[in-house]
């Protein structure tokens, strides 16, 4: 059995509400022995620290996400300074820029993703980064910012985006969508990209892999990306496991986290 680790998924979500004990023993079957659990929002940090207190195999990372600036209050990145004094964290996120729908407002969105990349640099933790119609701004703003490491999650951008990214020191985390046929810009960056920046990702509930298309994701199907991302860069799923085990295993600092 090849380690694996889900380096996103939102385990916390109501969607696995009923089968949650399942879930994760579903995932642990299949390899995926580690799992990064992001937040969203303020109310749901205090469910993600006692999911992870839980289970020596989940890993909390708290944030404001970009899509519910509706839900966030100024206060709330003071709120964020105090809950990461927890010390549990292995990242800040889920947080970035979302500009695939007219709303949420963007400033405040850029507010909010510039204020906790700079907490993030002050408590020396790495990012998980969610970039949606917003790649360009999210990199000329990682750029800006400066002394950030991180991940921007679910990548989907173009070969000279990937490259300024791995430039800046962040990884790709790569889910779902690579193993549909139709993403080939998507498949030919990974076929070809440096193992040391290549994260795997389930995302779920959400973005299902092609075998299990319009149904529930969960983080067992990381092992199907695995396999399909090894396929692309022609490597053994072994190699594949180690490397993208061994970056998480840095970028989060997951063998610390645990000691």
């Amino acid at each position: 059995m090849h380690v694996l680790v889900d380096s996103h998924v939102h385990l916390d979500h109501a969607a696995f509400t009923a089968d949650r004990a399942q879930v994760v023993a579903r995932a642990r079957a299949s390899g995926v022995d580690m799992l990064v659990v992001p937040g969203v929002d303020r109310d749901g940090w205090p469910g993600i620290r006692r999911l992870c207190a839980a289970d020596r195999s989940l890993y909390p990372a708290y944030g404001l996400h970009p899509l519910f600036v509706d839900r966030h209050v100024p206060t709330d990145v003071t709120a964020l300074a105090a809950w990461l004094d927890g010390g549990d964290a292995v990242a800040v996120g889920e947080i970035g820029l979302d500009f695939h729908t007219p709303v949420p407002d963007h400033d405040v969105q850029r507010q909010f993703f510039k204020s906790q990349l700079q907490l993030a640099r002050e408590r020396g933790l790495p990012v998980i980064v969610h970039a949606r119609g917003a790649l360009e701004e999210v990199i000329l703003t990682l750029r800006a910012i400066g002394g950030s490491r991180g991940v921007v999650h679910s990548f989907s951008g173009s070969q000279e985006q990937a490259s300024r990214l791995w430039d800046l020191g962040f990884c790709l985390g790569i889910g779902g969508p690579v193993t549909y046929a139709r993403a080939q810009r998507l498949r030919r960056i990974v076929a070809a990209m440096p193992a040391g920046f290549l994260l795997l990702e389930s995302d779920a509930p959400d973005q299902p892999d092609a075998g299990i298309r319009g149904r529930r994701n969960e983080p067992a199907r990381v092992s199907a990306i695995a396999e399909c991302v090894a396929e692309l860069r022609g490597e053994s799923l072994s190699t594949l496991a180690a490397a993208t085990t061994a970056n998480a295993r840095r970028l989060f600092g997951l063998d610390e986290a645990r000691r």
